[in-house]
């Protein structure tokens, strides 16, 4: 990403959260503050319709982009509801969960590349969104800056229970620098939890080549895909590191349950979700 600006899939995500907001019923994610932070209404989001590519293959996305944020909000409410009090959420873009943070005494910690929450912060102050005393900005660079060291400058107790929600990044890192993370996280005090998202290799030719349209363009924005994991892969390396929950959705069956059923789809899967999957592990 340029060292100057926000992340361009960070926006790319942001705007899709908020357009569910004005397109999709019934909802999946209910997000009030991802409209402001963008600094456009429901109105201009409802009059500039749909992204310029294949119209179904921007819904399924969008609906998967609240799927998982539902999952992962919906994971750190039973963790919270059961005593633990800090989330960390990694690459966390233009999230906004914690400006809706529900759950008193919660602690979240952000952490993202600098350039973007510079950004996100400009963007919080022009919407007049306050910023909660439970959150705090974690700025971290990977390609200079260690997170366990940033993270605990930030006041993050390594001997307290956490979740961390990891959502669109693991495939922009090597998988050497997703292992590490992950075994980061295993080290953490138990018990600990992490929900991601993987993109998962083709297994045919039409996958191969839409999969590589894909990369293709997130490459030209500068965010180039750099690992894919198979489900027996990454469970394999989540046992290794001692997590003994892991918990694996494809991204229709994701979606299809918080729609009740998958007949919002037509019938087949949407070629656009086929490579997505959502991941999470306890230990």
């Amino acid at each position: 990403m340029d060292a100057e600006e926000p992340s361009r899939t960070a926006l790319a995500t942001a705007r899709a959260r908020a357009y569910h907001q004005v397109a999709d019923r019934p909802l999946i994610l209910v997000d009030a503050l991802a409209g402001p932070l963008l600094g456009v209404t429901d109105d201009e989001l409802a009059a500039s319709g749909e992204p310029a590519e294949d119209r179904i293959d921007s819904r399924a996305r969008r609906l998967f982009f609240a799927a998982r944020a539902r999952f992962a909000e919906d994971r750190v409410a039973a963790a919270a509801a059961a005593g633990v009090r800090q989330v960390v959420v990694l690459g966390a873009g233009l999230d906004t969960f914690a400006h809706r943070n529900p759950h008193p005494g919660l602690r979240v910690f952000e952490v993202d590349h600098p350039a973007t929450q510079a950004w996100k912060r400009e963007r919080l102050a022009a919407a007049g969104i306050r910023r909660p005393e439970t959150m705090t900005f974690v700025p971290v660079d990977f390609e200079t800056d260690a997170l366990a060291t940033e993270l605990a400058a930030a006041g993050f107790d390594r001997a307290a229970p956490a979740v961390f929600v990891w959502l669109g990044v693991v495939f922009y890192l090597s998988p050497e620098a997703a292992h590490d993370t992950l075994d980061y996280i295993a080290c953490q005090a138990r018990p600990v939890e992490v929900v991601f998202d993987y993109l998962r290799p083709a297994g045919t030719d039409a996958e191969r080549a839409r999969l590589r349209r894909r990369a293709e363009r997130v490459a030209a924005l500068g965010e180039p895909w750099h690992s894919l994991f198979t489900p027996e892969d990454i469970a394999a390396q989540l046992h290794g590191l001692g997590f003994t929950e892991v918990e694996d959705h494809s991204a229709t069956e994701l979606v299809a349950g918080y729609l009740d059923g998958p007949a919002e789809f037509d019938g087949a899967p949407p070629e656009a979700l086929r490579a997505s999957r959502l991941l999470r592990a306890r230990r």
